[in-house]
C-alpha cells in the first residue's frame, strides 16, 4: 500500500472521531430534540460545535468513498474501526465521559482483529474466470456513449 492510501485511512479515522466528538459536544449543548419540531433541528445545526462536527462527517464519508473505490469493505471497514480507540479516548479525557472496562475490553477486541485484517491484502484478487458485476453488465450493455464518441474521433 502506498502512503497515500495510509493517509486515507488515517484520516478516516481521524475525521470520524473528530466529528462524532465534535456533533457529541454540541447536542449536549444544545439539549434534547425533536424531529416533530424543525425549528429545534435547525437550531442544533447552527451550533458551531454541531456545524463543525457535520463538515468533519462529510470529510470523513468522502475519505471512505475513497477508500472504497481501492479496497475491499472488509479491509477498509475494520481498518477504521481504529477510530473508536481515538474515539475513546477523546470521551474521556476531552468530553470528561466514563469509559467502562467492558468498553475498553470491546475496544481491545475490535482493534486486535483489525490487527488480523491488516495483515491481508486490500484488494481480494479476483480469478481470471471471475468477472466483476460492473464490468460484466458493460459487456452486456455495450460500451458508453462517451466512450464510442472518444474512439471515433466524433465531438459530441
Amino acid at each position: 500500500m502506498t502512503f497515500r492510501k495510509y493517509l486515507v485511512l488515517a484520516g478516516i479515522t481521524v475525521f470520524a472521531a473528530a466529528g462524532d466528538s465534535m456533533l457529541s459536544h454540541g447536542m449536549k449543548q444544545t439539549g434534547t430534540i425533536s424531529i416533530h419540531h424543525l425549528q429545534g433541528v435547525i437550531l442544533a445545526i447552527l451550533n458551531p460545535w454541531v456545524a463543525v462536527g457535520i463538515v468533519l462527517l462529510l470529510a470523513f464519508f468522502a475519505s471512505y468513498m475513497n477508500a472504497l473505490s481501492w479496497a475491499d469493505l472488509t479491509y477498509v471497514l475494520p481498518a477504521t474501526s481504529l477510530g473508536y480507540v481515538l474515539l475513546a479516548l477523546v470521551a474521556k479525557f476531552a468530553l470528561h465521559e466514563q469509559v467502562s472496562p467492558l468498553r475498553w475490553l470491546g475496544i481491545a477486541l475490535i482493534s486486535g482483529g483489525v490487527g488480523f485484517v491488516a495483515g491481508g491484502p486490500a484488494l481480494t484478487a479476483q480469478h481470471p474466470d471471475e468477472e466483476s458485476p460492473i464490468l460484466a453488465k458493460e459487456a452486456r450493455s455495450g460500451p458508453p456513449a462517451h466512450a464510442s464518441a472518444a474512439s471515433t474521433g466524433a465531438e459530441l
